[in-house]
């Protein structure tokens, strides 16, 4: 199972970005067709959300742009909901590789779904925490 992290998602919808625009859509038309439709975890739909606000504030999008851009996410992915486990296992993890709060909280939920192959820009590609290997779609 594939999952996408938030800046992927966002560069997905990010007209000023055109080339990890295209990236990121080619991406996820592949895993499409190969029938391996990626998931959204719960934290990546909420920073989204918050990216996307952020952007209203600034003018770059409508309020009625929010609501439609995370509607065109929620019917292309499935959403994946936390488990109180999540919290424990990013401890861990963050304990064993030295990472993030927020990117050991993405792998413990990746690990809890059952995610083998997470794409991201913000991790080392390459990479295999624990069962996850980390994928950057913009190389």
């Amino acid at each position: 199972m594939n999952a996408v992290d938030t800046n992927v998602v966002v560069y997905s919808l990010d007209q000023y970005e055109p080339v990890k625009r295209a990236k990121a859509r080619d991406l996820f038309n592949r895993l499409g067709q190969a029938g391996d439709r990626p998931v959204l975890l719960w934290q990546v739909a909420g920073e989204l959300l918050s990216c996307l606000r952020k952007w209203e504030d600034r003018g770059r999008i409508a309020r009625t742009d929010t609501g439609l851009y995370l509607q065109r996410i929620r019917a292309m992915f499935p959403l994946i909901m936390p488990s109180p486990a999540i919290l424990e296992k990013a401890l861990a993890l963050s304990a064993r590789y030295s990472l993030s709060h927020w990117d050991s909280m993405l792998l413990a939920a990746c690990l809890a779904a059952g995610v083998d192959t997470l794409y991201s820009e913000d991790l080392d590609p390459g990479t295999t925490y624990e069962t996850v290997t980390v994928v950057n779609p913009f190389l």
